[in-house]
């Protein structure tokens, strides 16, 4: 396994000079900025990747405003005592990604919330003083928690969110592969745990953040 530095001289030679690699690399969240996202704003989170997940994102993007009004801004609460009747006036909105198993999943992931929120103070203050050394533990967690985030469907969420992290994409995957940490696509928590000490050993040797490191590696590729 190349050392970071050496991964990033070959994205470098690749894309032409460290600011085409790094220049536009998101910042992670600090612990207490995570913690001070409202719920709402991890339900809507949620909401997108789910719906995003087998359709075009500009199919979602063009429609979220209706989205968000036709859930009431994702109100916890609301969603998670939803209605028979709402939900199958969900099914018939046109506002809305009308499937059923998606809307059954927004429902089930503000139950997810609230109570975590009870036992933590705020969905996003468990999410924020997870350790970035057990990321995989926070994956697996969404996974088996949650309603349909498991795959990059969690890690996007986070990253979007601002938690540190990295993001299994295709070019990702393959400079691992390159690297000799994975033979594949990681499908279950113990494939997971070369990767996680892999970007464990990237970090500690360069200071830099996974979110940083995962870049770094998905342009040494594409």
């Amino acid at each position: 396994m190349r050392r970071f530095e050496e991964i990033l001289a070959i994205a470098i030679d690749r894309k032409g000079s460290r600011e085409a690699v790094l220049g536009d690399a998101p910042v992670p969240r600090s612990a207490d900025e995570i913690a001070a996202i409202p719920d709402d704003r991890w339900l809507a989170g949620m909401a997108r990747g789910i719906f995003q997940a087998g359709i075009s994102w500009t199919v979602v993007e063009s429609k979220w405003p209706g989205i968000e009004e036709a859930f009431h801004g994702f109100d916890t609460g609301r969603c998670a005592m939803m209605s028979d009747d709402w939900f199958d006036a969900l099914l018939g909105d046109r506002r809305v990604i009308r499937s059923g198993p998606k809307i059954a999943a927004i429902r089930d992931n503000a139950v997810f919330i609230r109570e975590t929120a009870a036992a933590s103070g705020s969905f996003g203050r468990r999410v924020g003083d997870w350790p970035a050394g057990d990321f995989i533990g926070l994956l697996d967690w969404l996974k088996r928690e949650g309603a349909r985030l498991g795959g990059n469907t969690g890690a996007y969420l986070l990253r979007g969110m601002g938690k540190d992290g990295f993001l299994l994409s295709r070019d990702v995957v393959a400079r691992l592969v390159a690297e000799g940490v994975i033979d594949k696509a990681p499908g279950s928590r113990k494939a997971m745990v070369p990767v996680q000490e892999a970007f464990d050993r990237w970090a500690a040797e360069s200071g830099e953040s996974f979110t940083t490191i995962s870049r770094v590696l998905a342009r040494s590729i594409g």
